[in-house]
């Protein structure tokens, strides 16, 4: 299930930092009753020692103008954000609390909730045209010759990219229907021209591809894609996407 929240900003704008996923991530779980915004942001859904939130959000999209020797970004007038889950619970409290409490705080700043928009993609065939409203992330933990760690990020096209996605969505299966999922890889093509962000999210520095892509595979992990997230890190925004039908991808900046 996807909402759709349209948001009004005040006469003077929306200021927030150019990197404001966690700003956002933790709007949504204010607004959410207490005990279920512990549940998800303590436990989630465990599967093999993985837990996972299964929710993920867009980036806001609307006027905006980028400072980047303030590094703020500035929205005017009204704004949209998208959030998407397969859970009913969590998406019939999130919109009562929206539509009950009337806004939105953001840091310091309130935005006030306009209107909200209710649409179940449903995914029928093996094949389906989406785009992005935040960047997907895929990345691979490895080992330097001396012992230490770091982060690979892939993006489509690259080897690693299709397995690592297919993996993320296999658990994601397993972590919501407490069943082992189809079999088959999904993969993931372009379809257009992109972007490659880096972000960073609470002085973590995060990768991710934006763009038109579609994906081929077993239409139950496609309708978890479309539900959940594809990739990872989507309960801290990221991997947001819709059914396309005309428009443009989300460009976090």
């Amino acid at each position: 299930m996807h909402l759709y929240f349209t948001l009004r900003t005040a006469e003077e704008g929306l200021a927030l930092p150019i990197h404001y996923n966690h700003l956002l991530q933790g709007a949504l779980y204010g607004i959410l009753p207490p005990e279920l915004a512990s549940f998800f942001h303590e436990q989630g859904y465990e599967t093999g020692g993985r837990r996972f939130k299964l929710f993920t959000f867009s980036c806001l999209m609307g006027e905006r103008k980028i400072e980047q020797e303030n590094k703020k970004i500035t929205f005017r007038g009204e704004v949209r954000l998208v959030v998407a889950s397969p859970l009913e619970k969590f998406c019939t409290a999130l919109a009562w609390g929206f539509l009950n409490r009337g806004f939105l705080r953001l840091g310091e700043t309130e935005v006030e909730v306009v209107k909200m928009a209710v649409q179940h993609y449903r995914v029928t065939g093996d094949e389906i045209a989406v785009r992005t409203l935040s960047p997907v992330v895929a990345y691979s933990t490895l080992y330097r010759p001396d012992g230490r760690k770091y982060t690979c990020y892939f993006q489509p096209g690259e080897p690693d990219f299709d397995p690592l996605i297919t993996a993320n969505l296999r658990k994601k299966y397993q972590a919501l229907y407490g069943c082992e999922p189809p079999s088959g890889e999904v993969v993931v093509k372009k379809a257009g021209r992109g972007n490659w962000h880096v972000l960073e999210y609470k002085g973590f520095i995060i990768k991710g591809y934006s763009g038109p892509l579609r994906l081929a595979g077993p239409p139950e992990l496609l309708q978890i894609a479309v539900d959940a997230g594809l990739g990872s890190k989507n309960s801290q925004g990221f991997g947001c996407l819709e059914i396309r039908g005309g428009g443009r991808s989300a460009d976090c900046g």
